[in-house]
């Protein structure tokens, strides 16, 4: 039986009951839906590791709804008040140091002495913090690894008999998962591509941002969430920058005329990067058929949210 429920006030409440209590949530925001628990709750922490078959050291976004929220969790620098009043609320998540005696589940930082800190856009989200009275953590709801949700029917099918309910929110606006930048160093460094660029943060900190390598495993330390080489992974194989087709393959198109192919989803025909983003893991969902032998991708610019498009088409291609 499906968990889907209108995201209005009478389930939102009934959702912020059920965090109260331990259970799972599913949840809109304007990135991706998020697998909704209590931060502050070791069990409600582990729940959602388990659920999500996710790598214990991992760490796990936690959602708060205000900047003076996240001031109570982790130690704030000056770049990171400015970060956050200019792209707070919306998809942007700081990496900072965790506040020794906070209150967040050990859990959500993986072990490690930072947390990742995010306040979400979306009026669902915001009202189920409000209404919850918790900091959420809330990594996107998909098993591990696989395609991330950007509807309530993607949670329901990866991930429904996980959790307590589903607040359908409608499709994501963003449909890539938040900008991940880490402050715990004295240079700003990107830790995932998302939905605010290098450029927009690093013109409003008036410096230079770092980009850190991609990380593949557990030996070189993962401070941000999102960083597995091998992620957003569908069942059949994925070949990047493709100018043809092979026999067998879908296409994920992107801009005007595409080669031709049986099988086809054009993540923007305009070339629009942001209808492409929202697009990128619903197309990705659909083509990956059992009657399919890959998905054969064109290639899409490397700027603005190209960047974070690529990033996730990248660790959807890993070996794994």
């Amino acid at each position: 039986m499906s968990k889907i429920v209108p995201a209005d006030l009478k389930h939102i409440t009934e959702a912020a009951k059920a965090l109260q209590r331990g259970e799972l949530v599913s949840f809109p925001t304007e990135t991706v839906y998020g697998l909704g628990g209590d931060a502050t709750n070791d069990r409600a922490v582990a729940a959602i590791y388990e659920a999500k078959g996710r790598p214990s050291f991992n760490p796990l976004i936690v959602h708060v709804g205000s900047l003076s929220a996240a001031a109570e969790y982790g130690d704030l620098s000056p770049a990171a008040v400015t970060l956050a009043r200019k792209f707070w609320p919306g998809p942007l998540t700081l990496v900072v140091p965790r506040r020794p005696k906070c209150r967040l589940s050990l859990l959500v930082s993986a072990g490690m002495d930072s947390v990742a800190l995010r306040v979400p856009a979306h009026p669902t989200a915001q009202a189920l913090l409000m209404l919850s009275e918790r900091p959420l953590a809330g990594p996107s709801a998909n098993p591990s690894g696989r395609i991330s949700p950007t509807t309530a029917s993607h949670v329901d099918e990866g991930l429904g008999d996980k959790v307590a309910m589903i607040l359908d929110g409608g499709p994501c606006s963003i449909g890539v998962e938040s900008t991940v930048i880490s402050l715990l160093d004295e240079t700003p460094t990107l830790l995932r591509p998302g939905g605010i660029t290098v450029e927009e943060m690093a013109a409003v900190l008036g410096r230079t941002i770092e980009v850190a390598p991609q990380v593949g495993d557990i030996e070189a330390g993962l401070h941000g969430p999102g960083r597995l080489l091998s992620h957003y992974a569908p069942d059949r194989p994925v070949r990047l920058n493709a100018a043809s087709v092979a026999p067998g393959e879908a296409l994920l198109a992107f801009g005007p005329n595409p080669p031709q192919a049986k099988i086809m989803l054009n993540l923007s025909a305009t070339g629009d990067l942001k209808e492409a983003a929202a697009n990128l893991f619903a197309m990705l969902r659909e083509l990956d058929r059992p009657d399919v032998t890959g998905i054969a991708v064109m290639p899409v610019p490397a700027e603005g949210l190209g960047i974070a498009i690529n990033d996730r088409l990248t660790r959807a291609a890993a070996p794994r």
